[in-house]
């Protein structure tokens, strides 16, 4: 172990275990939420332009933020999507797009969020909404919206068979694709659950998130995986080491056997 070429392995497998222990600890830094929400901290009423802004991801301790904001209908625009639940009863989601007032966020442009405006149990039921909505929005007026912030469900395919433009997800990626008057225009990536029903329909049952832990132990398993992988370099160093003192000792042994004489000691 002494030899110069196990000494410049040993640096090496200090330099690789001091990588994994920095890691290590990185993923420890991320394990702890040193400042978290305090209880309660989603029921309060906050402007959409305080929790996120247009394009960026909703972070995990923010989503089921109650925000407000207020802007237009775009006409045209009111969708359905279906195998909605409230309080266990599945139903229908009529959706629309709000084009936020002046001023709502710091971005420069148009720009829109895609609210889910009220729960239906049929589809007729969901359609007259619809219609009913549109002649609201024909007037151009500005509402006030007050709802929970929620993360995009992701787009997925039709069940096979249905109508490929059946929707059974609240996405707003899914819902610009099919939206009027998109050009330039700035869009939330989150969906805003709106907390009264608009157009006659019921309103949204959104509990309040649970109140997760301050502490994510996937990280904390990741940091204890880095911490073993910076001592297994140690553990290559000494076998590789120890292996190659043994084999010199075979060496010695052949040697002096072939030779006819005791092995050296």
């Amino acid at each position: 172990m002494l030899r110069p070429r196990w000494i410049g392995m040993l640096l090496l497998c200090l330099v690789v275990a001091g990588v994994f222990a920095w890691l290590g600890q990185w993923q420890l830094a991320r394990a702890v939420q040193v400042n978290p929400n305090p209880p309660g901290a989603t029921e309060e009423v906050r402007p959409i332009g305080d929790i996120a802004q247009p394009g960026e991801y909703l972070n995990d301790p923010l989503v089921g933020q109650r925000v407000e904001t207020s802007g237009t209908w775009v006409p045209g625009d009111f969708l359905i999507v279906e195998s909605r639940y409230n309080d266990g009863v599945e139903g229908y989601w009529v959706t629309g797009q709000l084009r936020l007032d002046d001023g709502e966020t710091d971005v420069a442009g148009p720009v829109s969020v895609a609210v889910a405006v009220g729960w239906a149990s049929t589809m007729d039921a969901a359609t007259a909404a619809v219609s009913t909505l549109e002649d609201e929005a024909s007037r151009s007026d500005s509402v006030d919206v007050t709802g929970r912030l929620i993360a995009d469900e992701g787009p997925v395919l039709p069940p096979h068979g249905a109508d490929p433009q059946t929707m059974t997800r609240m996405s707003p990626a899914a819902l610009l694709g099919r939206w009027h008057d998109v050009e330039e225009l700035n869009v939330y990536r989150p969906y805003l659950a709106s907390t009264e029903a608009f157009g006659g329909l019921d309103a949204i049952s959104s509990p309040a998130p649970e109140e997760g832990s301050n502490v994510n132990w996937l990280n904390i398993f990741y940091a204890v995986e880095w911490a073993v992988f910076a001592g297994f370099a140690f553990y290559l160093w000494y076998r590789l080491a120890k292996d190659a003192w043994e084999k010199e000792l075979e060496d010695f042994a052949d040697d002096a056997a072939e030779g006819g004489g005791e092995p050296a000691a």
